[in-house]
């Protein structure tokens, strides 16, 4: 006789019905959908959107400057100031739909230049390391209340980042890194627990997530094989199935790790050009995934600080302070750059080395809420991140 242990391991099942939040599918009052998208090690902004406008900038970044527009290899230009990185061809495309738009010289509160630090203070939404321990989107749901109810967030990944953590529930999925079971195994497995409440309506969960997250595909296509970008478009692929469901949720984060580029970093090409385009084809597949669900979508790329302006002694950059964001979907007010540009001089420069920070994180995220989910401002500044009346939301990001 075969134990449920061996079934179990057998069916691929065992770490999804043991650890998978429950996926009772949210009864949503809404049609809007938010993605965030965690870019964990520091992404580069001055590579994502480089200010080719400014006359310190190419002697500042050396050999990681990106050549102007209209030269080979060059910047997609944005406006007179700012060009968009050539890998990320797709953002563009959305950027000259008025569906995606750039935020320069932003930050969070946080300035010591810790990655695990860095993170907390970007997933918490604290004005200060330390004082809290739930995450800002999560505090979020519970304001949203019936506008969404319960499990109306989703986390893509093994393991609920931050940001998610907290009172109100919320669901997870990733692709199994196990063989599929058959439908003989399934039959058997279902028939064991049927009497036992708690694993059959897990099994019954897991499954249904496996089924929503595949579509109509064969569900070996979700496995977490393949480069970087193959594996970040099948989780967009699978995000947008998602958050497409009858019932589904309606709000899902993402993230990707790598972006510490100290060495050999690239400029056109390169390690970070590759990083660059695996994101730009997961946010197309994305798009393309979500079809006419894009129009009430607003996806935020950010990362946890940016990195120094200069090329450091390894081709690269070190940690640093303020970066980009981009916001894109169907539902933001795109086709520019939101910037008080502090300029790259080294007087100009935080601590003489970084970029610095003009805008405050937590206003884009702020304003994305209030816009998009009609959060009052009094519920963001009190509740979703508190101590933050000096970050105002920022206005007209969305259409709605």
């Amino acid at each position: 006789m075969v134990s449920r242990r061996e079934l179990l391991k057998a069916a691929g099942m065992s770490a999804i019905v043991t650890s998978l939040p429950a996926l009772s599918l949210a009864n949503t009052n809404t049609e809007s959908r938010f993605v965030l998208v965690i870019l964990r090690g520091a992404a580069d902004g001055l590579a994502i959107a480089a200010p080719h406008g400014d006359g310190n900038y190419g002697k500042l970044r050396g050999e990681l400057a990106l050549p102007i527009p209209g030269e080979s290899g060059g910047l997609m230009k944005l406006d007179g100031m700012f060009g968009l990185h050539p890998s990320l061809a797709g953002v563009f495309e959305e950027y000259g739909k008025d569906q995606a738009l750039i935020v320069h010289a932003v930050a969070s509160p946080y300035r010591d230049r810790s990655h695990f630090d860095g993170q907390d203070i970007l997933e918490n939404g604290a004005a200060a390391v330390g004082s809290l321990r739930d995450g800002w989107l999560n505090r979020a749901l519970g304001s949203l209340g019936g506008s969404l109810g319960n499990e109306a967030a989703i986390a893509m990944a093994q393991n609920t980042p931050l940001v998610l953590r907290g009172s109100n529930s919320v669901t997870s999925w990733a692709p199994s890194r196990l063989p599929d079971a058959d439908q003989s195994t399934l039959r058997r497995l279902r028939a064991m627990y049927a009497e036992h409440e708690f694993f059959s309506t897990r099994l019954d969960q897991a499954l249904q997530s496996q089924q929503i997250a595949a579509g109509q595909g064969n569900l070996d296509r979700m496995r977490t094989r393949g480069n970087d970008a193959q594996q970040m478009r099948t989780m967009m692929q699978a995000t947008a199935r998602f958050l497409t469901a009858d019932e589904g949720p309606r709000i899902a984060v993402l993230e990707a790790g790598g972006w510490d580029t100290h060495a050999n970093q690239g400029a056109a090409t390169g390690a970070l050009a590759n990083r660059l385009d695996g994101l730009d084809s997961g946010l197309i597949a994305l798009r393309d995934g979500l079809g006419k669900a894009w129009s009430k979508t607003v996806v935020a790329v950010v990362t946890e600080f940016g990195r120094t302006a200069a090329v450091n002694g390894t081709r690269g950059t070190d940690h640093g302070t303020a970066s980009a964001a981009i916001l894109l979907g169907g539902a933001v007010s795109g086709g520019r750059v939101i910037a008080d540009w502090p300029g790259l001089r080294t007087s100009d420069l935080y601590e003489e080395r970084d970029l610095r920070p003009t805008v405050d994180l937590r206003s884009v995220f702020k304003g994305v809420l209030a816009e998009h989910f009609a959060l009052p401002d009094s519920l963001l500044e009190e509740t979703v991140f508190p101590d933050s009346r000096a970050a105002q939301p920022m206005r007209d990001l969305t259409r709605t």
